[in-house]
């Protein structure tokens, strides 16, 4: 249960660690993230689940927050996340609209990465578990930074949500936003975090796992170099490592996911003053 803090403990801690309350654009889609007013700062903040798993809670002015990951698959209409509290267990209610996302057709080369052996196989299925442990982190701290920056400066060449297609077959939807920009370019951290995992795997190639606290976890893919190493603390702006084109891909790029809850939501809500920045690079 996260401890209770005063509006004064709360600005104290601000001061202390310089983390901005700037939180994620809202949206109630599958894939977006949903805000819920919990309760006044001078109660105890509840406990929230949603889908059996721990949600993040914050606060905005005087009101404790829940920023609930909705998964793509959530069908629309009601949902609702469970409060636990010292004296009792309730539910809050909120609506998913509908929302179609757009269709990716990509061309590889290399067959396997379309069709993979069965060498392959195994192999997926084995990093697939240390991703799932990573993105299943859950570390209880009472302020979690999100204000995030764009981890690197490029080109938006690929949209969350999308419904991609490779040499015609259709696979997972994307699972996060894709940002091109030349081998080497810095990737940076978007907010301050902890490095819970790095590694070299078939689909994602070089990545970084952060975990932010609460349930809130970023993952960089497709890197040239890594220059952290698990255990580490970052702060926000220092260097993860550069673009590179590792793993399944067309060219190079970052690949950024972001997590809440156990479930992929749209880096782009995280990012959305700096989007129509990117975006509009791939008219000149």
């Amino acid at each position: 249960m996260i401890k209770a803090l005063t509006l004064l403990s709360i600005a104290a801690l601000y001061s202390t660690l310089g983390i901005a309350n700037s939180l994620p654009q809202a949206l109630n889609v599958p894939g977006g993230v949903v805000k819920i007013r919990l309760g006044a700062l001078d109660t105890p903040a509840p406990q929230v689940l949603f889908n059996n798993h721990r949600v993040l809670v914050t606060h905005d002015d005087q009101q404790w927050l829940a920023l609930v990951g909705i998964p793509l698959e959530t069908a629309q209409g009601q949902h609702a996340i469970t409060l636990k509290t010292t004296e009792k267990t309730s539910s809050l209610p909120f609506n998913i609209a509908y929302k179609a996302y757009p269709a990716q057709y990509l061309t590889l080369q290399n067959k396997r990465m379309v069709n993979p052996n069965a060498e392959d196989v195994l192999r997926i299925n084995r990093e697939t578990q240390l991703i799932n442990k990573a993105i299943g982190t859950w570390s209880e701290q009472a302020e979690v930074d999100t204000h995030f920056m764009p981890p690197v400066e490029g080109r938006l060449s690929g949209v969350f949500g999308s419904r991609r297609f490779f040499n015609k077959q259709a696979k997972n939807p994307h699972s996060g936003i894709d940002i091109a920009a030349p081998t080497g370019t810095p990737i940076k951290a978007p907010a301050s975090g902890k490095v819970i995992g790095t590694g070299e795997y078939y689909y994602n190639g070089r990545c970084v796992f952060l975990d932010h606290g609460q349930g809130l976890i970023s993952a960089y893919f497709h890197m040239t170099h890594i220059e952290v190493q698990p255990g580490q603390m970052v702060n926000q702006g220092d260097m993860l490592g550069t673009v590179g084109a590792t793993g399944r891909v067309t060219g190079p790029h970052l690949h950024w996911n972001i997590y809440l809850n156990n479930t992929k939501v749209d880096p782009a809500l995280f990012i959305s003053d700096d989007i129509p920045r990117l975006e509009a690079r791939n008219h000149k």
